[in-house]
């Protein structure tokens, strides 16, 4: 294990130490800011199953549903620019959407998962790496329900709809916007679309028999993978090419902790870390409201959603002791959260895949040590 860690928050030290001796991790880093300040910023294993490879500073891996925050983030830049109306229709921005009922589509529902265009049914296998594809197919798509009555976690396609608010708005990619608007300014090493030295630090995401996620998104039967009909025919496509070449908004984004958690500081900061502002506190302040929490038919757990972010929930995706705390999770293992009450960020990357329910031990192990608070009543 390298970095540093404050006296402060020793515990996560020693939870990041017991993962490795006893929760079987692989490689990872942890990072949490308090008060603006890097408190912690910890890493360790390797990127390879041989362990050759030592897990380095300037590591980075898939996030995956990460990057549905980092989105969302820049579209609530947007509306605080703005140049996006948060409760205008999408088709305000994107005409073509209007159709097969979603018309009465808001930008506030696609943030928060209500919008009921969970579905891409006429997208082929493999339209993930195909933009227009995709689009067009999400033109066509009708509304599971009727746009803003409930929520579902929008597996696939909430990357594609904010992302073409996005080009159609600024004429950029999502992931150039996220480059311009927010990580070059924060000097956070995170990005949705990969430049060939970045490729070069990435580290494998290796398998995990435990994590059952991928399982049911390759049943055709479930609602995820119905929503997961236009994935690539190869299968396991976490360390493929084309997800870190092509910009892929809902789960394609690559980091590390010390990226993220300082984005997460910013919001934690009412949009400001370090003299760099990324958000109004009014536009964190509406980006941070709680809109729905339920049982989800996609995660088939139980959710709490806001603006483009998970919710605080204690048993499965546990932020502390506050349940105004709001972040994200990935299939991967990454998790990432902020309290604003207490101007505290988290954020935890590994390279092998998260067990089950939520997070997983070795995720939920760091957060609760970082944030306080109970433990799931799984977590031993």
């Amino acid at each position: 294990m390298e970095g540093t860690c404050s006296p402060e928050f020793a515990a996560v030290r020693a939870a990041f130490e017991e993962n490795f001796r006893r929760r079987g991790e692989l490689g990872a880093a942890v990072c949490v800011y308090k008060d603006g300040q890097k408190a912690v910023d910890l890493w360790g294993g390797h990127t390879d199953t041989e362990k050759t490879q030592p897990w380095r500073p300037d590591t980075i891996v898939i996030m995956n549903s990460v990057a549905k925050s980092m989105t969302a983030l820049c579209t609530h830049v947007l509306i605080d620019r703005g140049l996006v109306d948060f409760d205008a229709p999408v088709a305000d921005y994107w005409p073509e959407f209007a159709q097969a009922g979603k018309e009465k589509v808001l930008v506030r529902h696609v943030l928060s998962h209500t919008d009921g265009v969970i579905f891409c049914d006429a997208a082929p296998p493999g339209s993930w790496f195909d933009w227009a594809t995709h689009i067009k197919a999400l033109e066509v798509q009708a509304p599971a329900w009727e746009p803003g009555t409930k929520g579902a976690y929008n597996s696939i396609n909430i990357g594609f709809l904010l992302g073409e608010i996005i080009r159609r708005v600024t004429d950029k990619s999502v992931g150039t916007f996220l480059r311009e608007a927010i990580t070059e300014p924060l000097e956070a090493d995170y990005h949705i679309g990969l430049r060939p030295d970045e490729i070069a630090r990435v580290s494998d995401m290796h398998r995990n028999p435990n994590n059952g996620f991928f399982a049911v998104a390759q049943d055709p039967s479930t609602p995820l993978g119905r929503a997961f009909r236009s994935a690539p025919p190869i299968g396991y496509f976490q360390n493929c090419r084309e997800i870190r070449e092509i910009e892929v908004p809902s789960f394609g984004g690559h980091g590390n902790a010390r990226a993220v958690a300082r984005i997460y500081a910013a919001l934690a900061g009412d949009g400001m870390v370090d003299g760099v502002r990324i958000l109004s506190p009014q536009a964190v302040e509406r980006a941070s409201a709680l809109v729905w929490e339920d049982d989800c038919i996609m995660t088939q757990r139980r959710l709490r959603m806001g603006y483009g972010f998970m919710h605080n929930e204690p048993e499965t995706a546990p932020m502390g002791p506050n349940l105004a705390a709001f972040g994200h999770t990935g299939t991967g293992g990454a998790f990432a959260w902020c309290d604003r009450e207490r101007n505290l960020a988290f954020a935890y990357c590994p390279n092998f895949q998260r067990e089950g329910p939520g997070i997983g031990p070795r995720g939920a192990a760091v957060a609760v040590a970082a944030g306080g608070g109970a433990p799931p009543s799984w977590l031993a």
